[in-house]
């Protein structure tokens, strides 16, 4: 085989893996819906359909957005340790709840994931443009970093003028959580999530393209900082809208991508994009599972389990790496 057909060549898929991750995720469904409900069956209806349904959508919805995002940041950057964070989104998302909270201001409830959500988009924003006038993929990567830093100083400083109640108020959603999920938020969050989702895909053939180097991609015709920021604004758009009603859902945008290139080794992002998807939409569900159960009756922040999870991953990731 020529060094081109090896380029090119489809990598071939893993079927027993594949199929066993869509087990995986099944099972998790299923226990999400199951595990926990009470004997009175007009009880359970109520509970499985106003609580544990738009909570298990949001998961599974929220996990695939942030998944792609990841991949797409990761595919954008040539950077395999990206991550959607350093975008600013969830500090921004953060920081306007935040406002929100400690100034008292007066939101209805039911628009307060959409300020949130609003905050997350303009902290992408503002990182995005602060990294527009960056050479390479890895000046927008540090770029982003210190717009993420300084916006989490100004989120430090609102934090500190709260009050007790205030804080407790905030530490559930700053952390990450999917309690109190409704419809509501379902109703705010899907619309976006699948107008972004046409996007996601037209933006595979850009990705391809810059997988060759900027050089390259320059020399085919492609508009590298514009493919590159559109690119990483899509990437932004698709975390504010899960840091809206759920507040930061941390590392599940590294793990994923990384899962799925563990799946299909040589693949690009058009193959690793279903797979980084499902990847999302399983780690969150798990995470969630293990928030709702393992400390039961208390439940525990969803960032914390997901935070455990990326953290072991990239142990176990790093230590493949010194070993090959």
């Amino acid at each position: 085989m020529t060094s081109l057909e090896a380029a090119t060549a489809r990598p071939a898929p893993r079927w027993p893996a594949s199929l066993t991750l869509v087990a995986a995720l099944a099972g998790a469904v299923g226990l999400t819906l199951a595990l926990g409900l009470p004997a009175e069956a007009e009880v359970a209806r109520v509970v499985l359909w106003e609580l544990r349904l738009p909570r298990l959508l949001l998961a599974l919805s929220g996990g695939a957005a942030v998944g792609a995002a990841g991949l797409l940041m990761q595919a954008a950057l040539r950077n395999p340790l990206a991550v959607p964070e350093l975008l600013g989104v969830s500090t921004g998302g953060a920081l306007a709840a935040a406002v929100m909270v400690v100034w008292a201001l007066p939101v209805p409830a039911a628009l307060q994931p959409l300020v949130a959500l609003v905050g997350a988009v303009c902290g992408g924003a503002v990182c995005l443009a602060a990294a527009g006038a960056g050479r390479g993929p890895g000046a927008v990567l540090l770029i982003g970093a210190a717009v993420s830093t300084a916006l989490q100083a100004v989120l430090l400083a609102v934090m500190a003028a709260a009050d007790r109640l205030q804080y407790d108020t905030l530490f559930r959603y700053l952390v990450g959580s999917l309690t109190g999920i409704t419809w509501d938020h379902v109703g705010l969050s899907l619309p976006w999530l699948l107008g972004c989702a046409p996007l996601t895909v037209l933006a595979l053939p850009a990705l391809g393209v810059l997988r060759l180097g900027d050089e390259a991609a320059a020399a085919v015709g492609l508009h590298v900082g514009r493919a590159r920021v559109a690119v990483l604004g899509l990437a932004a758009v698709l975390v504010a809208v899960v840091v809206g009603p759920c507040g930061p859902i941390a590392w599940i945008g590294f793990v994923a991508p990384h899962a799925a290139r563990w799946l299909r080794p040589a693949a690009d992002a058009r193959l690793l994009l279903p797979w980084a998807v499902v990847f999302g939409a399983l780690f969150t569900t798990v995470a969630d599972l293990a928030a709702r159960h393992v400390f039961a009756p208390a439940e525990t922040p969803l960032g914390a389990w997901t935070a455990a999870v990326g953290i072991v991953a990239g142990l176990v990731m790093l230590a493949r790496r010194s070993t090959s």
